[in-house]
C-alpha cells in the first residue's frame, strides 16, 4: 500500500499518529470519540488512523455551521457559484489524486474511481449554471392592483450522511447545490471511507483560500460511527438531513427527522431490474446487463439484481452470459484490465453466499460463480466471481437486496407478466426494458409501467448522468438529488402577494366592512 502519511490531498497527521476527527472549515481537530481503522479492501491492510468525533464535537460542528449559514446566504448566487466553479476547477487539477483514494478505500477499478471524481466536476458546472437560475414564478392575481409570485430562498445548514460504495459524489450531489443554494454543510461520511471526505474537504478549503465571501464553516466533516450520524438526524438547527445507505438506517434516520419536523432526503435500497423482450438486440443487452451488474463488484445502489427474461430467449441469454462472466477479469483495482475488484468487507460476502444457500429451497439454481478468487489476487481481499442464478418469479429471495455481484434470471410469459413481476418488490429506484417494440418501452414507461424513480430503455439500470434527478420511490425512500430540480430540496419557498394600488380587495370577493 502507498504510503498515505502526506499525500496531498490529507491534512496533517497528528503528533499520536492520527487524522484528525473534524474539520470545520479550515479547523481540524482530533476526536474524542475513539479511533477508527480505516482497512484497504484491496488487501485488508490499515491505510490510517483516524480520531472519530464525539457528540460535543457533532454539535460544534453544527453551531458553526449555522452561523456559516447566517453569512453564506447573503452573499449573491452567482457568486456562490463563482465558488463552486473554482471548486470544479481545483478537483480538475486533482482527478488522480483523489480517485487513487476511492480505488483504496472503496476498492472501485481506476476507470470507476475516475469516473466518481468526474461526476463531482460535472456537478460543479451543472450548479454554476444553476446559481442563476434559482427562479420562482410570478402568478395571476385575481385583485386588481396587485400582483403575486414566490421566491426560493436558502434554508439552512444541510446534514449529509453518505455510504461507502460513492464516497465522494453523493456527497458532491448534496453540497455542490447546498453551497450555490446557500446553505453550509456538515458531512458525516461512510467509516469505511473517511479519507475521501477528508480529501474532498482539502479540495473544498483549496478553492476557497482568497474567496473573502465564504465562511470558514461552510462546510464541515465529522468522522464517527452510527452516533454521529445519530446527532445530525436529531440536531434541529439542521432543517434538511440527506441520507444515503440501506433502508433499515433510512427508517431510523427518517423517523427521528420527522419527529422534529425538519426535512428528509433519502436514497436507500434498489433491488433494481431489467426487462428482456423477444425484440431486444441482444448484443447490445448483454454489455448493458454485464456493467450493470458487476460494476463496483455488484456494489452500487443501481446495480442489477434481477433480469427479467422472456422464456423463449431465457437459455439464449444464458449461455450468452455465462461466456461473459468467464471472460471477466476478477483483481486489484489499481491494476489495468481489472473489471471486478474486491467486496468492501465479509458481510458483504456473508450476504452473499447466504442467498446462494438459499437456491435450492426457493427453487432456484446456480449457474455460474459464486466462489472466491484467491490466485493472482491480493492475499487479505475478499474477491468473489459475479454469480448468476436462476429463480421463479414468486421466490422470496427476489424482494431482498444482495449488495453484492449476484444477479438472478427470471423468466416471464407476457409483457404485462414482466412488468407484474418487475413492481412486485419493495424497493423502486432503477429500472430498465430492452425492447425494439415502441409499444413495449412507452408501457414501461407509462404511469401504470415501472414503479421506480428511474425507467431507461434500451440502456442499463446504473450510470445515470447528473442533468437528471436521481432517486427512487417505495423503500427506495423517495428522494431526489443532483440534476432537473432537484435543488429545490436545499431552499424554502416563499410565496408573496404585492399590493400597489389604492384598494384593499379580500381574495374569493370576501367582503368585510364596518
Amino acid at each position: 500500500m502507498p504510503e498515505l502519511s502526506d499525500h496531498p490531498m490529507l491534512p496533517a497527521v497528528a503528533a499520536d499518529g492520527f487524522l484528525p476527527g473534524s474539520w470545520v472549515g479550515a479547523r481540524s481537530a482530533p476526536g474524542a470519540g475513539g479511533q477508527l481503522d480505516v482497512c484497504s479492501p484491496i488487501d485488508g491492510q490499515v491505510l490510517a488512523r483516524v480520531s472519530a468525533a464525539d457528540a460535543g464535537q457533532t454539535a460544534a460542528a453544527i453551531g458553526d455551521a449555522r452561523d456559516a449559514f447566517r453569512a453564506w446566504r447573503e452573499v449573491p448566487a452567482p457568486v456562490r457559484g463563482e465558488l463552486v466553479r473554482r471548486i470544479g476547477n481545483v478537483v480538475r487539477a486533482r482527478k488522480a489524486e483523489i480517485a487513487e483514494l476511492v480505488t483504496l478505500e472503496a476498492g472501485k477499478i481506476r476507470e470507476e474511481a475516475l469516473g466518481e471524481v468526474q461526476e463531482w466536476i460535472d456537478l460543479c458546472d451543472f450548479a454554476v449554471g444553476l446559481s442563476r437560475q434559482l427562479h420562482g414564478l410570478t402568478m395571476a392575481t385575481e385583485r386588481p392592483g396587485h400582483r403575486m409570485m414566490e421566491q426560493w430562498h436558502p434554508l439552512g445548514p444541510v446534514g449529509v450522511i453518505t455510504a461507502f460504495n460513492f464516497p465522494v459524489a453523493v456527497w458532491a450531489w448534496n453540497a455542490m447545490l447546498a453551497m450555490v443554494c446557500g446553505d453550509s454543510v456538515v458531512w458525516k461520511p461512510s467509516e469505511k471511507t473517511p479519507l475521501c471526505a477528508l480529501a474532498c474537504q482539502r479540495a473544498v478549503l483549496e478553492a476557497a483560500a482568497g474567496f473573502p465571501d465564504a465562511p470558514e464553516a461552510l462546510s464541515s466533516v465529522v468522522v464517527g460511527g452510527v452516533e454521529v450520524g445519530q446527532a445530525l438526524a436529531a440536531d434541529t438547527r439542521l432543517p434538511l438531513v440527506s441520507a444515503t445507505g440501506s433502508v433499515p438506517m433510512g427508517r431510523r434516520v427518517a423517523v427521528v427527522v420527522a419527529e422534529r419536523l425538519g426535512r428528509c432526503l433519502l436514497e436507500l435500497g434498489g433491488n433494481n431490474a431489467m426487462v428482456i423482450t423477444p425484440s431486444a438486440d441482444l448484443a447490445l443487452a448483454l454489455r448493458a446487463i454485464v456493467f450493470a451488474a458487476v460494476g463496483t463488484a455488484g456494489q452500487r445502489c443501481t446495480s442489477l439484481r434481477r433480469l427479467i427474461v422472456h422464456e423463449s430467449i431465457l437459455d439464449q441469454l444464458e449461455a450468452a452470459l455465462r461466456g461473459a462472466y468467464g471472460s471477466l477479469r476478477v483483481g486489484d483495482p489499481r491494476e489495468p484490465g481489472t473489471l471486478v475488484g474486491p467486496l468492501i468487507g465479509a458481510a458483504a460476502w456473508d450476504a452473499m453466499q447466504a442467498a446462494i444457500a438459499r437456491l435450492p429451497a426457493e427453487g432456484g439454481r446456480l449457474v455460474c460463480g459464486g466462489e472466491r478468487v484467491t490466485d493472482g489476487v491480493p492475499a487479505g481481499g475478499l474477491y468473489v466471481r459475479p454469480a448468476l442464478a436462476r429463480l421463479p418469479a414468486d421466490a422470496p429471495l427476489l424482494q431482498e437486496e444482495t449488495f453484492a455481484p449476484l444477479l438472478y434470471l427470471v423468466p416471464y410469459a407476457d409483457f404485462g407478466d414482466a412488468i407484474r413481476i418487475h413492481n412486485a418488490v419493495p424497493q423502486g429506484l432503477s429500472s430498465a426494458v430492452f425492447t425494439r417494440d415502441v409499444g413495449e418501452a412507452e408501457r414501461f414507461l407509462a404511469a401504470s409501467g415501472s414503479d421506480c424513480g428511474i425507467a431507461n430503455v434500451n440502456i442499463g439500470t446504473s450510470g445515470a448522468e447528473i442533468g437528471g434527478a436521481f432517486g427512487g420511490e417505495k423503500d427506495t425512500g423517495g428522494g431526489r438529488e443532483s440534476g432537473s430540480d432537484a435543488w429545490k430540496n436545499y431552499m424554502r419557498r416563499a410565496t408573496n402577494t404585492v399590493n400597489y394600488g389604492g384598494e384593499l380587495p379580500l381574495a374569493q370577493g370576501i367582503r368585510f366592512d364596518w
